[in-house]
């Protein structure tokens, strides 16, 4: 019988204004993390770098992006490649003048297969993001990973059940959430009970990593957490503590779940086309 068992990591860690020193910390998380058997490992939102969407920005930003692939992919890249593990990075992406909030996906070789930018762009007070980052234009792409499809929502994203769908149509196992939270951002867990119902629609992992610290006049909550095809919660990191949170998933269970034996079989999307449709993806990195 094939081993279906997947360890993952998630790493929430403070970003301080050194962003060499956040970048030489999220390296020594990746390799504690594959010692510790993880085989995919991702990161928060922004993850080296202060959020810079709590203010309204001053000026051009694209100063302070960086190009993908760039000088921060490449060294995860040798990292995953000597590591034997996948890697979900998130960034402030450079793109001539554009600038995106954008997840590169690293596989266990070091090769970059692609990168997923933020879609939906929000705007309201501690996140002025339509100043920051233009809307991405890759899709929906889903990875052909080592350990398997993953997609990756970028936090604004995963309101979106329809961008979720799509991404679970395409034969993600596991959706990957990037997240920047702050404290009481989720009352009585709602947004986390949100990752619970897309899981059990779609018969998918979803594992979410959020920031952790104060910066400015926002307080990250970490927390970060995993929810199984079934919809439990199993897996959960402490309320502002910087960790890795280390869980170990059972890919089978996506086969296995209700979605997929069911729910996804029994759509009839010829009654309703404008809610999705099987084909939508595209953008580097889509399979």
């Amino acid at each position: 019988m094939a081993d279906t068992r997947l360890p993952i990591a998630l790493v929430q860690q403070p970003a301080t204004p050194d962003r060499e020193a956040n970048i030489r910390r999220g390296l020594e998380a990746l390799e504690r993390a594959a010692a510790e058997g993880a085989r995919l490992v991702a990161y928060a939102e922004l993850a080296f770098e202060r959020f810079h969407p709590q203010a309204h920005a001053c000026g051009p930003v694209a100063e302070l992006a960086e190009e993908i692939p760039g000088p921060t992919t490449e060294a995860f890249a040798e990292a995953a490649r000597r590591l034997g593990v996948v890697v979900v990075l998130n960034l402030f992406e450079r793109d001539g003048e554009r600038t995106f909030d954008t997840s590169p996906v690293i596989d266990a070789d070091g090769t970059l297969l692609g990168r997923t930018r933020m879609i939906h762009i929000t705007d309201y007070e501690g996140f002025h993001e339509q100043d920051w980052y233009h809307p991405g234009d890759t899709g929906a792409p889903v990875y052909d990973t080592a350990v398997g499809p993953i997609g990756v929502a970028i936090c604004y994203d995963r309101h979106y059940p329809e961008y979720l769908r799509a991404l679970a149509l395409q034969g993600a196992k596991l959706i990957v959430v990037p997240q920047a939270g702050t404290v009481g951002e989720w009352p009585d867990g709602l947004y986390e009970a949100e990752m619970q119902v897309a899981a059990f629609h779609h018969g998918v992992f979803t594992a979410l990593a959020n920031r952790v610290g104060r910066e400015g006049s926002l307080d990250f909550s970490g927390e970060s957490f995993v929810c199984a095809p079934d919809g439990r919660v199993v897996g959960r990191a402490g309320q502002g503590t910087a960790e890795t949170l280390l869980v170990d998933l059972d890919i089978g269970e996506v086969a296995r779940s209700s979605a997929q034996r069911l729910f996804l079989r029994h759509r009839r999307p010829e009654l309703y086309p404008g809610w999705v449709a099987p084909e939508i993806g595209g953008g580097d990195g889509s399979s």
